[in-house]
């Protein structure tokens, strides 16, 4: 058996106990049958293969599936990182698509956009890991030259797929975000850095839309209603995780979000359209009263 067949059929085991929250291993047996018949690879099971298997799961990916004795059921225990774990399988499953992309072409479509600099991930872990100063070239939009900057690296972030790295400027102490598909010759430095604190990029972020943020302002409350129909997709991905439901009828979803009303918030307001009325704060209302009649004018 390969090692591929090995690692799908251990993603599959997981699967199929997430969905099913308690599986026998008949049952998940069963599953794997059908899906060896369904995907062309031989993901047949044995008892003893199957719980090595489960010894495998809890070391590579924190996820520990346990037996209820009592009714012979297999469930996975509640204390692991779902976030973490959650993001290796999504990998490991867009791995396996692209490898049956080939055979599947003709119903299958993916974007061709993919994420730039994440070549620079690992040497940027390494770094924060080890709190080791780094340098490299950045290129700004509206500048014709790259900056040299030396930095502190501390978090990185995904964002609309792209990269983030924050880090401290030894320049002026400053934490500021860099998209990694505009850093180029990174070298990481011997200088070690002690952190006074450990950072947070959760609480850093708290109120962001995204990684931009201002240092001179505070978040605001801001107020949205969604047409019904634009509601249902506002309630099933939401805006930010600040978000909370006033109200939701057939008539509209209105809700209220903490956010910096930074140009990467605005621009997603943009996006729904007249599906979307501001309520509140006036800022927010006034600027983008303002943006769609510069469009007009253009038109």
């Amino acid at each position: 058996m390969s090692k591929l067949e090995t690692i799908k059929r251990q993603y599959l085991i997981i699967e199929k106990i997430k969905r099913a929250k308690f599986a026998s291993f008949e049952e998940i047996s069963d599953y794997l049958e059908r899906e060896s018949q369904l995907q062309g690879y031989n993901l047949n099971i044995s008892r003893r293969t199957f719980l090595r298997d489960l010894d495998d799961i809890g070391s590579l990916y924190g996820i520990y599936i346990k037996c209820n004795r009592s009714n012979n059921l297999y469930f996975i225990e509640e204390d692991y990182e779902p976030e973490i774990n959650g993001r290796m399988l999504e990998a490991f499953n867009m791995f396996h698509t692209l490898k049956i992309r080939e055979r599947q072409a003709p119903y299958l479509h993916m974007e061709k956009q993919q994420s730039q600099g994440i070549e620079h991930i690992y040497g940027l872990l390494h770094a924060i890991k080890n709190r080791l100063q780094i340098t490299f070239h950045y290129q700004k939009y509206y500048r014709d030259t790259p900056d040299e900057r030396t930095v502190e690296s501390l978090a990185l972030k995904e964002f609309k797929n792209r990269w983030y790295l924050f880090a401290k400027d030894i320049h002026d102490g400053r934490i500021k975000c860099y998209a990694l598909d505009r850093l180029s010759g990174l070298k990481i430095l011997t200088a070690n850095f002690s952190a006074d604190e450990y950072f947070d990029i959760n609480s850093h972020l708290k109120y962001c839309y995204g990684v931009s943020m201002s240092a001179d302002e505070k978040p605001s409350e801001v107020i949205l209603s969604f047409d019904s129909f634009q509601g249902k997709y506002i309630k099933s991905l939401p805006l930010h995780h600040t978000q909370e439901i006033i109200e939701d009828s057939n008539a509209e979803l209105r809700i209220r979000l903490k956010v910096y009303l930074t140009l990467d918030f605005v621009m997603e307001l943009l996006s729904y359209g007249d599906t979307l009325k501001v309520i509140a704060p006036a800022r927010l209302i006034d600027e983008l009263k303002a943006i769609h009649t510069k469009a007009l004018e253009k038109l």
